[in-house]
């Protein structure tokens, strides 16, 4: 088993690899100059430039892949456009509850799985069978944005058994949890 483990771990990195070499060509790829951006439409030739040279867009592009991966290992992700603030920064507090929401949906997804399983099994080719297969087709079928906004609709709105959005309790949690574990 962990040889097993052990070999899907190295058969890992070179997708990494990839993935990483396709989107930092694909950030290369979007139109626009992000130096001309930031450096304001009143800017110079020569300030956007300077503004280049200090982004880094002015060296070759294998350096520019490598310093984008430093920065992603480092956990320096730079600072918002819009705000100028620290990106790690804006991101630290909506990890706990992006990870409170992720932990609860594999959880409900686990638990229904596995019941909804196990009852049809121990009813094959019965009703209540295929009943259990329409429901778990539906659940893959159905774009989760319609999903959660008829869940909201039903048990938020009409019902008001649980917030329409927020993260005030642990009831704020029960909807998107439902919805991405469908």
């Amino acid at each position: 088993m962990k040889g097993y483990i052990f070999k899907r771990l190295i058969n890992t990195i070179p997708i990494l690899i990839i993935v990483s070499i396709l989107i930092f060509l694909f950030i290369h790829m979007i139109p626009g100059d992000p130096a001309r951006l930031l450096a304001g439409q009143n800017a110079t030739i020569d300030e956007i430039q300077l503004m280049r040279e200090h982004l880094g867009l002015t060296k070759p592009l294998y350096v520019q892949y490598f310093n984008f991966i430093k920065t992603i290992f480092s956990g320096e992700l730079g600072n918002s456009i819009k705000t100028g603030l620290p990106i790690k920064d804006m991101l630290a507090p909506r990890f706990k509850p992006t990870f409170m929401l992720a932990i609860l949906s594999i959880l409900w997804a686990t638990l229904f799985g596995v019941v909804a399983g196990i009852i049809s099994a121990v009813n094959r080719g019965k009703a209540l069978d295929y009943f259990i297969m329409i429901g778990a087709i539906s659940g893959i079928s159905l774009p989760l944005f319609w999903l959660g906004l008829m869940l909201i609709q039903i048990f938020s709105v009409n019902l008001g058994w649980f917030p329409t959005g927020g993260v005030d309790s642990f009831k704020s949690y029960i909807l998107p949890a439902v919805t991405l574990g469908a």
